[in-house]
C-alpha cells in the first residue's frame, strides 16, 4: 500500500506518535509540513525509505510492542533531554526578546561613528538565530508556538507594568512620578516591540520554510541569511516608527532605522555559523537519544 503523504522526494523526518489513533506524526523537512499517517500504512510505504535508521528502529519498536514503547520523538513521551533544549531555546528566546525591548527605552549615541541606536539592537538578531534553530530541529509549528510563548509573555508583562501606574504611591516618594513617565514609556516601547516582534518572526518563519522547500533543504546558509535579512528590514520599520515617532525627528528615526538595519544584516551574516553549529550539535543530541 501507498502512503497518501507527499509525491516527491522530499526528507521525511519523525517527530512522535498519535498513540490514541495508531497514527505517525511525520514533518516534511523540506516544507516543514506536518502530516499524520496510520502506522500499518506508513511501514509498507516508500517514505520509510527516507528515514534513519534510528527513527526507522523506533517506527518498528512501536509496531511491534504491546504495551506502547517510549520514543525519541513523541511529544508526550519523548526523552527529556531533547525537550530540555526546546525549554532552554525558549528561555533564551524570551530572555533576549524582554531584554532588548526594555534596553530600547534608552536610545545612546555613539561618539563613533556618530550615530543614534538602542542597546537592544546588537542582541535582538540572536532571536532570529534561535527561531531558525528553533525551526530546524522541531519544525515549523513548535518554532511558531516558541514565537507565540514569547508574545503572550510580553503582553503580559505590559499590562501587569500598566497597572501599577493607576496604584496609589507615598507621598513622600519622590520616584513616584519619574517611575510612571518611565513605564509609560517603556509600555509603549515594548507594544512596538510586540507587533515588529510578532509580525518579523512570522515572516522569517515562513520564508525560511518556503526557502527550504525551494532548495530541497539544501543551502542552510542561504535561508538562513535571506529569511533574517527580510525580516530585520520589517522589525526595525515597524518598531523604530511605532516606538519613537512622535518623540523623536523623522529624520532621527530614519537614520536609527538604517543604522539598526546594518547591524542587524551583519549579525545576520555571522548567524550562518552557529547555526550549522546547533544543528548538528542538536542532531548528535537527538540521535543518540533514539538509539
Amino acid at each position: 500500500m501507498t502512503c497518501k503523504c507527499e509525491a516527491d522526494n522530499s526528507r521525511y523526518k519523525l517527530l512522535g506518535f498519535d498513540n490514541h489513533k495508531s497514527r505517525v506524526i511525520v514533518m516534511v523537512v523540506a516544507t516543514g509540513k506536518v502530516i499524520k499517517v496510520k502506522l500499518s500504512e506508513l511501514i509498507s510505504s516508500e517514505v520509510m525509505d527516507n528515514f534513519n535508521p534510528a527513527e526507522v528502529k523506533t517506527i518498528h519498536k512501536k509496531l511491534y510492542s504491546q504495551e506502547g514503547s517510549v520514543t525519541a520523538y513523541d511529544f508526550k513521551d519523548r526523552h527529556e533531554r531533547s525537550w530540555m533544549i526546546y525549554v532552554v531555546l525558549n528561555l533564551l528566546l524570551f530572555t533576549l526578546y524582554i531584554f532588548t525591548s526594555i534596553a530600547a527605552t534608552k536610545p545612546i549615541f555613539l561618539e563613533w561613528p556618530g550615530i543614534v541606536v538602542t542597546p537592544g539592537a546588537f542582541l535582538y538578531p540572536l532571536t532570529f538565530l534561535i527561531v531558525d534553530v528553533l525551526n530546524e530541529s522541531y519544525g515549523l509549528r513548535l518554532a511558531r508556538r516558541a514565537i507565540f510563548f514569547a508574545f503572550v509573555s510580553n503582553a503580559l508583562i505590559i499590562a501587569m507594568l500598566s497597572v501599577t501606574n493607576y496604584l496609589p504611591g507615598l507621598s513622600d516618594w519622590k520616584l513616584d512620578e519619574p517611575y510612571n513617565q518611565v513605564i509609560g514609556h517603556l509600555s509603549s516601547v515594548l507594544i512596538a516591540s510586540l507587533i515588529s516582534f510578532l509580525v518579523s518572526e512570522y515572516v522569517n518563519t515562513y520564508l525560511l520554510c518556503k526557502i527550504k522547500e525551494l532548495t530541497s533543504s539544501r543551502f542552510l546558509f542561504l535561508r538562513v541569511f535571506l529569511s533574517t535579512f527580510i525580516a530585520v528590514i520589517i522589525d526595525s520599520f515597524l518598531f523604530c516608527f511605532l516606538a519613537f515617532y512622535g518623540v523623536m525627528e523623522t529624520s532621527v528615526i530614519l537614520d536609527m532605522i538604517v543604522i539598526q538595519i546594518l547591524i542587524k544584516v551583519s549579525f545576520a551574516f555571522f548567524n550562518v555559523f552557529p547555526a550549522y553549529g546547533m544543528r548538528a550539535l542538536l542532531s548528535k543530541y537527538m540521535t543518540v537519544e533514539s538509539r
